[in-house]
This record gives structure tokens, C-alpha cells and sequence, in this order.
């Protein structure tokens, strides 16, 4: 059993992490840090890991980060960008959650997170972790930069579509559902109870920071440049992500074609499931797992493609895609501990 370290494993990724992992055939969560809880047991933050993970959680030193064998860093985006070059300077490999390495171009972030990127080569040099795309580069990564959320369920719903060239690349339209949850665990005004329930709402719309991701990934699939216009809804539930996506396509193409790319792209691919009609993508029967669930319909009408796809957020937006990574850096079983 391999050690595992968490830095930063009492937000709600990773303490999904440490769930995950705690099942892991080949792995045991050993070392993990908390700024805000140091010096309790993670059971003691979270009662569901009793005679589970009663490790007891500690400000991060990188002697003892370097004991381990595997290292996450779940902590948010703009504090990874100075920590995780500590982490890599131990030689182990790792697994970044937060958005610090996932841009290859440094200069984006000043516009989209607020700050500047000062890590250009290990930006260069980190790999972008959505395994049905790059599994073989995952193999042989020191350092991955998992994706994001709404990413994650945008991408995987259009890669089949950007690859075989059947789309309009600069007319994508996403429309996308978040769970609360994907706000994190600190406190904040708009994700209080009273403010987010009974309540449906759109924010930072044409601003988003995960637009140039997607274009970025987009582009990398479609060799040619992708243009998006992705706009984030809150929906007052704790987990999961929707995403209705509207495209134009190139050419006449029945459903039943369109079909046979995503079977052709993703029949092999242990984590995704197609629903062919009537059956449509639901947050509630991917919860807890590590499944991307894709349907579509061709709208005869108006001859627009629709491409819907469902993920929790909290798993295969973060945590379980997360550990899905490590089973490739590893040369595991890719389904290890997570079916």
C-alpha cells in the first residue's frame, strides 16, 4: 500500500479524495494537511471517515510530503501556482485540482484568474488530465493538471464532434447547471442557504474562468480554433453539473451518424456512458461517481445538434477523475477504487 498525501483535504474535493482513497486497492491516505483545522483528526472535521481515515491533519511540511509516495494538491486556484512547484521539488508525482497549471498560455491568467502566473516552464511541462483524451501522455506525467468541472462535462460531450470535424468550431453554445457545492466550503454571502435556495441564477456570464480552458482543450482536438460562448447557472442542489450544448454542423448528418462518431470515439471508455433516446442525462444517476453520462438530438427544424452530458461535479469534475489520473501515472487498473 502506497502512501498518499492530500494537501489541503478538508475542502469538499478533498475530503471526497480521501473517501476515494480509502478504498483504493493499492493506495492509503497518510499524510494530510489542513490550515484551518490542524492538529484534529479528519474524522473529527468529517464524522462519516470514523474507524475510517482517523489520520490527524497537519500544516504542510514538505519533509513529511516527501515521505509519501503520491501527492494531490486540492488546495484553490492561486495558491497552487507557489505550492505545487514545492511538491513537484520532491521528485514524487502529482495531481494539481485547483487551475494553476491547467492554461498554457501564463498570460491568460492575469486576465481570467486575477494574478500572475510566474511558473512558465512548469506550466509547459504539465499535462492536462482528462484521460479520454490524453491517456498516453497521463502515463508518463510528473505533473497533472486535472481539469475542471464544467470543462470536463463540455469536453467530453464534444471531443467525438471538434475530432471528426462535423461541427461548426466557432459556433458552440454552452449552457451549463452547477450544483453549490462547486463554490467550495468557505463560507460566502451568495452560497448561503437563504440567498441560493428557492432560487435559479446565472453568474459570471461572459466572464467565466473556465472559457479559455475549453476553447484551449477544444482547439487541441479540432486543430483549428474553437470560439465559445459558455454561460454557468447556480441551481440550488449540492452536487452535479448539466450541460445543454448547441452546435451547428457541417454538412447534412442524420442523428443516427452523429451516433456512430461518439460510439467510434467512446466505446472503450469505462467512465462513459452514451443514452440513446428517450433516455436524457440526469445529475441525480451520476452522483457519487466517476461516470460522464452524453446524449444528444439533431432538431430537424432548425437543423441544430443539442448534446446534453452529466457529471458530479465534486468526482469526475474533481476528485474521482483525480484518482482516475494517478491509476495512469501509476500503471494501474484506470478503474481502480472507482467502480
Amino acid at each position: 500500500m502506497l502512501k498518499v498525501a492530500i494537501i489541503g483535504a478538508t475542502g469538499y474535493t478533498g475530503r471526497e479524495l480521501a473517501g476515494i482513497l480509502a478504498r483504493h486497492p493499492h493506495v492509503q491516505p497518510t499524510y494530510l494537511t489542513s490550515e484551518s483545522f490542524a492538529g484534529q483528526r479528519l474524522s473529527d472535521v468529517y464524522p462519516q471517515f470514523r474507524s475510517v481515515v482517523d489520520v490527524t491533519l497537519e500544516k504542510p511540511d514538505m519533509d513529511k510530503v516527501a515521505e509519501c509516495d503520491f501527492i494531490f494538491s486540492a488546495l484553490p486556484h492561486g495558491l497552487s501556482v507557489d505550492t505545487v512547484p514545492q511538491l513537484v521539488s520532491t521528485g514524487k508525482k502529482v495531481v494539481d485540482l485547483s487551475g494553476d497549471f491547467r492554461l498554457k498560455d501564463g498570460g491568460l491568467y492575469a486576465d481570467w484568474y486575477g494574478y500572475e502566473h510566474n511558473q512558465p516552464e512548469l506550466l509547459a511541462n504539465s499535462v492536462y488530465g482528462l484521460p479520454e483524451v490524453n491517456r498516453q501522455q497521463i502515463k508518463k506525467a510528473d505533473l497533472v493538471a486535472n481539469p475542471g468541472c464544467y470543462p470536463t462535462s463540455v469536453l467530453l460531450a464534444l471531443k467525438p464532434l471538434l475530432a471528426e470535424g462535423v461541427v461548426d468550431p466557432q459556433d458552440i453554445i454552452v449552457d451549463a447547471k452547477s450544483g453549490v457545492s462547486g463554490a467550495g466550503r468557505s463560507p460566502k454571502l451568495p452560497f448561503h442557504f437563504p440567498e441560493c435556495t428557492e432560487n435559479f441564477k446565472a453568474y459570471k456570464v461572459a466572464g467565466h474562468q473556465h472559457t479559455p480552458e475549453i476553447e484551449q482543450e477544444l482547439a487541441a482536438v479540432a486543430k483549428v480554433q474553437v470560439l465559445v460562448t459558455f454561460t454557468p447557472h447556480l441551481v440550488p442542489m449540492i452536487r452535479g453539473i448539466l450541460s445543454t450544448i448547441y452546435l451547428r454542423t457541417n454538412g447534412k448528418l442524420s442523428e443516427a451518424e452523429i451516433w456512430s462518431l461518439f460510439e467510434k470515439h467512446y466505446d472503450h471508455e469505462p467512465f462513459i456512458r452514451l443514452l440513446k433516446a428517450p433516455a436524457l442525462p440526469e445529475t441525480k444517476f451520476v452522483s457519487g461517481s466517476n461516470f460522464c453520462d452524453i446524449s444528444l438530438r439533431l432538431e430537424e427544424r432548425t437543423g441544430r445538434l443539442i448534446v446534453l452530458s452529466a457529471i458530479d461535479n465534486l468526482m469526475k469534475g474533481a476528485a474521482s477523475q483525480a484518482v482516475q489520473n494517478m491509476n495512469l501515472m501509476m500503471g494501474w487498473p484506470e478503474e481502480a477504487g472507482l467502480k
